[in-house]
């Protein structure tokens, strides 16, 4: 049965056409997708190359342009859902204090040790117990108030501290496979619609290319239109999830009704229905904005991210500032005061209190990163975040997929015509040539 089946083909291959250009079609489109993504490191050789290439080989178009993407989403996109100030002060910085001041208090003593015998261990192991423990228990006293008063410090001057475009394209640059699965969870639905609604498309240009091989028998023809439906195929697919942005209603004369399972349509009294065109990832922004922001609260606008940015960004040292104006201030009581200063001397008391700060940011930053504190933390602004997202313009809300396409559609196009091509004239000789034969 095949071997007629392939004998027919052999005498008629311009039947072979619909089938072969859509399954062409379907298979390039999936290949021009994983391009797209992947790989997420440079596979290849690296060789110094102009225009900033790095090399022979690939590295998929989001991984590479991680920066540039996250930059541009910032800009058109999460700089419209309100200010890093908001956030912040929507994580509730008071109960972030009470955590802090709890973990920091738990291991106080310890610190204080480790800070006094890296600047003057011999002092700090002659002075009397007793002492020791006046200043132990004076640092107990004072750190829920200082740690309070710093962090309300904190986000009253956190817009000046942290520059939240920074810390978001920093973040997606240092770990690309994120920016990757960001664009996968929030796209994944129209990624998926452009590789299938290609075969369909592929399959009417098919027909279409099969009658005009039975009006012009040309064998050249075939690998010319399978490169030109390359190109149309995959520009048709990608403007079919972004266009029309906006709703554009259109009457036609509905005849059936679909319902779940079997026969899944039926008929009914025609009458007038209203259809509303617009861009698959459009429709969606309900759902895609539940995805969005889950992603942004736990991965991009987070405690960990922000306290990051602000403690080793390039505004650190106007935190280191801010954190001296009250961490210094447990230097200056008498007791302490009078039984280090005295004891150390000018010199060695102002290296003292560097090394005060440098330890207190690393102590502080150890609750900063619990995961608990920090999704208790995300769980508090996701409804702010979902609720912005889906107020967005459908302008402003394609813009969260939308630069992942837009950063090098022209190479998923192109490419679709160059896979089309090659396939095509691997099409011509293992079908067509035979029969010119």
């Amino acid at each position: 049965m095949l071997s007629s089946a392939w004998q027919f083909l052999i005498h008629n291959p311009e039947f072979s056409i619909p089938v072969v250009t859509a399954f062409v079609t379907w298979a390039h489109v999936w290949m021009a997708l994983k391009m797209l993504f992947y790989p997420i490191k440079f596979w290849g050789i690296k060789l110094p190359l102009p225009f900033g290439w790095q090399g022979i080989g690939w590295q998929g178009i989001v991984p590479r342009k991680a920066g540039k993407i996250s930059g541009v989403i910032v800009d058109q996109t999460l700089s419209k859902l309100g200010s890093l100030d908001e956030f912040f002060k929507a994580m509730e910085p008071e109960e972030m204090a009470d955590f802090i001041t709890l973990t920091v208090d738990a291991n106080l003593d310890a610190l204080i040790d480790e800070i006094m015998n890296e600047r003057s261990a011999t002092l700090w192991s002659n002075l009397p117990f007793a002492m020791k423990r006046r200043i132990y228990d004076y640092a107990h006293k004072e750190l829920p108030k200082i740690m309070r008063a710093m962090v309300v410090d904190i986000t009253h001057n956190v817009e000046e501290l942290v520059d939240m475009r920074q810390m978001i394209v920093r973040t997606m640059e240092n770990d690309r496979r994120l920016m990757v699965n960001m664009f996968l969870k929030v796209g994944q639905k129209e990624i998926d619609f452009i590789w299938h609604i290609s075969a369909v498309i592929g399959f009417i240009f098919g027909i279409i290319q099969m009658f005009v091989y039975v009006l012009v028998p040309q064998h050249w023809t075939v690998p010319f239109f399978a490169a030109f439906w390359g190109v149309l195929t995959n520009w048709i697919a990608i403007m079919m999830v972004f266009n029309p942005v906006n709703p554009v209603p259109i009457r036609y004369l509905k005849l059936f009704k679909r319902v779940k399972g079997f026969p899944f349509i039926l008929p009914i009294i025609p009458h007038m229905a209203t259809y509303n065109l617009q861009g698959g990832f459009m429709k969606r922004q309900l759902e895609v904005s539940e995805v969005f922001a889950d992603i942004v609260v736990k991965e991009l606008v987070t405690l960990e991210n922000i306290m990051n940015e602000m403690m080793y960004g390039d505004k650190s040292a106007q935190t280191r500032e801010l954190m001296k104006r009250h961490l210094y201030e447990v230097l200056e009581s008498p007791l302490v005061s009078t039984t280090l200063r005295v004891s150390l001397g000018r010199r060695e008391f102002g290296q003292l209190r560097n090394t005060i700060l440098d330890k207190s940011i690393d102590a502080t930053m150890i609750p900063i990163r619990d995961p608990g504190l920090n999704e208790s933390r995300a769980n508090k602004i996701y409804g702010l975040f979902c609720e912005r997202i889906q107020a967005l313009s459908s302008q402003e809300f394609q813009n969260l997929l939308r630069p992942a396409f837009r950063e090098d559609e022209t190479t998923l196009i192109i490419l679709g015509g160059v896979t089309g091509f090659v396939a095509g004239w691997l099409h011509l000789i293992l079908v067509f040539t035979p029969a010119g034969g």
